[in-house]
């Protein structure tokens, strides 16, 4: 099977009124263990390379997008490679320009962190350079919680704005603020839904949820309902590695092979991530 188009998925789960769930990749045992998850639930979706995935590799996304891309090529069901929360202009230009290289299909612009008019700037020029070579964008709007910098955890997207945005950009999809925030580990947020529904009147693009690991799964299952349409997962797959990583370690205080260790983390990850599936899969 060839890799999938973030566009053609997204589209997909707008027709059908679901969401496409992409996942987080920060190790090779995220990548393998989020595919065999896909795998099992019979469903499709995304690998996603941060910035701050690519920062850990000192820089370098060469070697973990073609992993990554060879994953998805051989994959069962259909599997699409993402670059998310793009800040640095340097990585923005390298990730367009190597877009086909690796089979990305999609990345996000993060200009949250400026003030409005620089955020309309900075994510109208990626989107111009980055629909040149056929890549779907992704902005962010209301600084979703969570993150280092201006990411405030109160903040809301407001409809008119957005609205406005979309049409001053040009994005295919926008990641909204509605109550979730990035690194929680417990399912702890209340989404507002009322807030949701008048972003999905107002807004001409698909909707994005990130911070979905601190989300209720009942709570995901009525964002979806309400007009979500890609959640982005992260945090859940690392509380479940780490801890198997953990256990296995307790267990044996002379264990050196990493293989002991990373094959349950990564069917750790394969767990979660068909259990995600499966909650989406129900809305």
């Amino acid at each position: 099977m060839t890799a999938a188009r973030t566009r053609d998925l997204v589209d997909d789960a707008v027709r059908r009124r679901t969401a496409v769930l992409c996942f987080n990749v920060i190790t090779l045992e995220h990548a393998e263990g989020i595919v065999a998850g896909l795998e099992r639930a019979g469903s499709a979706g995304l690998l996603q390379v941060s910035e701050n995935a690519v920062r850990y590799r000192e820089g370098r996304a060469g070697p973990l997008l073609a992993a990554c891309h060879e994953l998805a090529v051989s994959a069962s069901v259909p599997v699409g490679l993402h670059l998310d929360h793009l800040q640095d202009a340097r990585l923005l230009s390298e990730g367009v320009a190597s877009a086909s290289q690796y089979g990305v299909t999609s990345l996000m612009v993060d200009a949250a962190h400026l003030d409005y008019a620089q955020n309309v700037a900075t994510t109208a020029a990626v989107t111009r350079s980055a629909h040149a070579v056929d890549l779907w964008v992704e902005a962010e709007l209301g600084e979703v919680g969570g993150k280092d910098g201006a990411h405030a955890p109160g903040a809301r997207t407001d409809p008119d704005e957005a609205a406005a945005f979309v049409a001053a950009t040009g994005v295919d999809g926008l990641a909204v603020a509605i109550g979730s925030s990035h690194a929680m580990t417990s399912a702890t947020a209340r989404l507002d839904l009322d807030l949701l529904a008048r972003l999905c009147a107002a807004v001409p693009v698909p909707l994005v949820l990130h911070g979905s690991s601190g989300v209720p799964p009942e709570a995901l299952q009525d964002a979806v309902r309400t007009g979500i349409r890609k959640i982005n997962v992260g945090t859940a797959l690392n509380a479940a590695l780490t801890a198997q990583v953990r256990l296995a370690l307790a267990a044996d205080g002379r264990l050196t092979d990493p293989r002991r260790y990373l094959a349950p983390a990564r069917e750790a990850v394969a767990a979660v991530v068909a259990a995600s599936c499966a909650t989406i899969d129900a809305a």
